[in-house]
């Protein structure tokens, strides 16, 4: 589920296809590719990982995730509760010569876009989670979220009642990429570099198996740890999004672009995935130094 917004993006159908909650347990069991020996694990050169990569893309089978795995050697595909057997199917059909590559791994629930430092904010019918505060080399203060959260929005306020205006947005990147910028245009909201109480000082991207934190204004703060990085995610209606960070961090809708940190450490921006904050999840999120270095701005 990308941890998507509340409400409709483009018409309320559209809206409600995006944002659809997804449940269930994150699974972890593999089927139909057995773990690799390091004899086989050697028989895949990085390009052969690479068309494997694309051959799951060409199939473009709603509900999957892709990244490499350099510990196995192979392209884990996760695929969520809509994906049927036919489908898995096609998109090992359609690896041909490069099936052996693949590993499937089930979740359970549906990925989809998560929307509603972690505090609320408000687009005109939907909310989401504001990320990190940022300036720009002239002083001027913004605020990155996912660029589901942004696309189609342009005043944003701190309220549902939306008597206290935050910004406007002046930038939005999605699909492909998953972030968004808003510029304060309010002087007297106070611009924490903070996630809640945590000072922010940096930006990096985190490596596979580093602990990490998740603030959101549905369920706050949640940790996991990283299990891939530059993922693929295909969220269905041609939403598809590349290079996303993977964790086994819950979240659920209205958690949409809040932040992943560890310590001081700016890490990413939540865009979607399955599962629950009761149950578990598998969440994605855009590394939030490309949208630093998109919009030439820093954290503080």
């Amino acid at each position: 589920m990308r941890i998507k917004r509340t409400t409709p993006r483009s018409g309320i159908t559209r809206r409600t296809r995006l944002i659809a909650v997804g449940t269930g347990l994150v699974a972890a069991a593999a089927i139909a590719v057995p773990h690799a020996s390091a004899t086989d694990a050697r028989a895949f050169s990085a390009a052969r990982l690479a068309q494997a990569s694309e051959s799951v893309l060409r199939s473009d089978v709603a509900g999957t995730a892709w990244a490499v795995d350099s510990a196995t050697n192979r392209v884990v595909v996760t695929v969520d509760s809509t994906v049927s057997d036919a489908e898995i199917a096609r998109i090992k059909k359609d690896a041909g010569a490069d099936a052996g590559a693949l590993t499937i791994k089930h979740t359970p629930g549906k990925f989809t876009k998560l929307i509603s430092g972690g505090d609320a904010i408000y687009a005109s019918s939907w909310r989401c989670s504001l990320g990190f505060n940022v300036q720009d080399n002239s002083g001027n203060y913004y605020f990155l979220t996912a660029g589901h959260c942004t696309d189609g929005a342009g005043t944003w306020w701190s309220n549902s009642s939306h008597t206290t205006t935050l910004g406007t947005t002046s930038g939005s990147s999605f699909p492909t990429n998953d972030y968004g910028i808003v510029r304060y245009t309010n002087s007297s909201v106070a611009k924490d570099g903070t996630v809640g109480s945590q000072d922010i000082t940096s930006a990096a991207t985190p490596s596979v198996g580093t602990t990490v934190y998740r603030r959101g204004s549905t369920t706050g703060t949640h940790s996991g740890r990283v299990t891939a990085l530059n993922a693929t995610v295909n969220y269905g209606g041609g939403d598809i999004v590349y290079g996303m960070i993977q964790t086994t961090v819950c979240a659920e809708p209205g958690d949409s672009g809040g932040p992943l940190y560890g310590g001081t450490t700016a890490y990413g921006l939540t865009s979607g995935g399955s599962g629950n904050c009761s149950s578990g999840g598998t969440t994605f999120f855009q590394p939030v130094t490309e949208a630093l270095s998109a919009y030439g701005v820093h954290v503080y």
